[in-house]
């Protein structure tokens, strides 16, 4: 085979990658945006190709790496369904507060997002590139048919992420503004779970007396854009309601 021929080959090769890329990155912004909403399937294998003008295996590679990753299944005989995103995180799974308990939930914004330095209290280690930068830090209260439950600190780096307003937020939902404006997503975390007494702070905002005991739990949480983890101190009032295996940021 002559030196033409190989290069002709390779660049066929390097070709057909980058087409199974576009084709993913499409269909999975389409599946965030709601474009291709949960339940729905997505356009046919032969849709696909035409539209692209490619080859099946290109798009039947795209559309594993769609299932891989938890945004699809495949259906015998119908095609690629669209999923909720449940992806289990240790003890933890990413879904929606609302889908995870059996109430009526409100989530208020104590403290909106602002720029600021770290704060000492975060449980896990910064990288060095997150020490580098300032934070955006914001604080919500959780709510279960008006009770309050569940308070939460946050943070993530000032170079990863600009600033999210107030008003941005998805159902008051970051995971999802994440995914939807942002097309970020969440792939994975370490946690650490203890028993406390509530200082007054927490007392007060939890509606509970000072020095009852509330779960802290300690997340980092792990997004598919490399230098932006999320940091997240919360504190829950198990003794209303228990925490289930389910937590939605």
């Amino acid at each position: 085979m002559t030196r033409s021929f190989i290069l002709l080959d390779m660049e066929n090769v390097m070709l057909e990658k980058r087409k199974y890329q576009i084709i993913f990155d499409y269909l999975k912004e389409g599946i965030q945006t709601k474009k291709y909403g949960v339940d729905s399937y997505l356009p046919s294998e032969n849709e696909i190709c035409n539209q692209f003008k490619t080859t099946r295996t290109t798009v039947r590679k795209a559309l594993d790496e769609l299932q891989k990753d938890g945004f699809i299944t495949k259906e015998q005989g119908k095609g690629s369904k669209v999923l909720e995103r449940r992806k289990s995180l240790g003890l933890l799974t990413v879904k929606g507060f609302s889908q995870a308990v059996d109430h009526k939930v409100k989530t208020v914004l104590l403290k909106r997002p602002s720029e600021q330095q770290w704060d000492p209290s975060i449980s896990f280690d910064l990288t060095s590139d997150e020490e580098e930068s300032k934070c955006i830090y914001f604080q919500r209260l959780r709510y279960l048919d008006d009770q309050p439950v569940m308070l939460e600190n946050n943070w993530y780096a000032a170079n990863a992420l600009e600033p999210m307003k107030a008003n941005e937020f998805v159902d008051g939902s970051f995971f999802k503004t994440l995914s939807q404006k942002y097309l970020i997503e969440i792939m994975g975390s370490e946690q650490e779970l203890r028993a406390e007494l509530a200082n007054e702070y927490i007392s007060d905002n939890l509606g509970i007396k000072q020095g009852a005991p509330v779960l802290h739990i300690s997340v980092r949480f792990k997004t598919s854009k490399a230098d932006l983890n999320l940091y997240s101190e919360i504190y829950c009032n198990t003794a209303m309601v228990p925490i289930r295996n389910s937590y939605f940021l």
